[in-house]
């Protein structure tokens, strides 16, 4: 028999369309990288050094066979990458937005799952501030989880900005941790090949995964990656 069901986009494709379609009306460029990263992009271009507990066999899938790889677990290595793109064409200013799949090497459960979705972006230019970037982050909020949301920024600490802050938004009523990000720390910029004394620039991260489950109250992130037909209602 024939079904006159018809298919529909999946939550997390209508919630990346409108992501990227907030970022770039504010002048955000599209990018993309390898999930199959190198470790310098994924880890050292980001100041993450050697003996940081994310590179722990724990945290991270490395790949048997391909010395130096790992499946990237955030979507910052597409940041560094752009950086070192930048630096390379003598591209300034420049801003760009990037939604892609993450690997965790961790315990599922109903808020984690060992590959989920992640918003990253930056912006770099001449005089660039926090203030940008809390410009910028309040109207994607909005944007994505309407006019009324409230957005707060708290400090924080990650080896790839300074200073750092954590990204709440306040949604029904509760104060959620929505992301990271800060000032591009100088060592990254010098590693992309960039001079922090004349460039700065702001970054940040996500799990878009997030923003779904608290939009759509989806009660369980692993939902979304088994085939789960009930998730065309959204």
């Amino acid at each position: 028999m024939e079904s006159n069901t018809r298919g529909t986009e999946h939550p997390l494709s209508l919630l990346a369309g409108d992501a990227y379609a907030t970022f770039l009306s504010l002048g955000f460029q599209a990018a993309s990288g390898p999930e199959l990263e190198t470790e310098w992009f994924n880890f050292d271009a980001l100041n993450v050094p050697k003996d940081h507990p994310a590179r722990d066999m724990q945290d991270t899938f490395w790949i048997k066979g391909e010395e130096g790889k790992v499946l990237r677990t955030h979507n910052t290595s597409v940041t560094a990458r752009m950086l070192a793109q930048f630096a390379k064409d003598g591209t300034n200013p420049a801003a760009t937005i990037s939604i892609g799949k993450v690997f965790r090497n961790e315990a599922t459960d109903v808020t984690h799952e060992m590959q989920f979705f992640q918003i990253d972006g930056c912006m770099i230019g001449e005089n660039i501030t926090l203030a940008h970037m809390k410009g910028v982050l309040v109207e994607f909020y909005k944007n994505m989880l309407g006019e009324n949301v409230e957005v707060e920024f708290r400090p924080s600490f990650f080896p790839f900005t300074e200073p750092s802050v954590e990204v709440h938004a306040k949604f029904n009523g509760r104060w959620l941790e929505m992301m990271g990000g800060g000032m591009i720390h100088p060592e990254v910029l010098k590693n992309a090949g960039l001079d922090p004394e004349k460039v700065q620039g702001f970054a940040f991260g996500g799990g878009l995964d997030r923003i779904a489950m608290i939009k759509w109250n989806i009660p369980d992130v692993r939902l979304f990656y088994q085939g789960d037909l009930r998730l065309n209602q959204f």
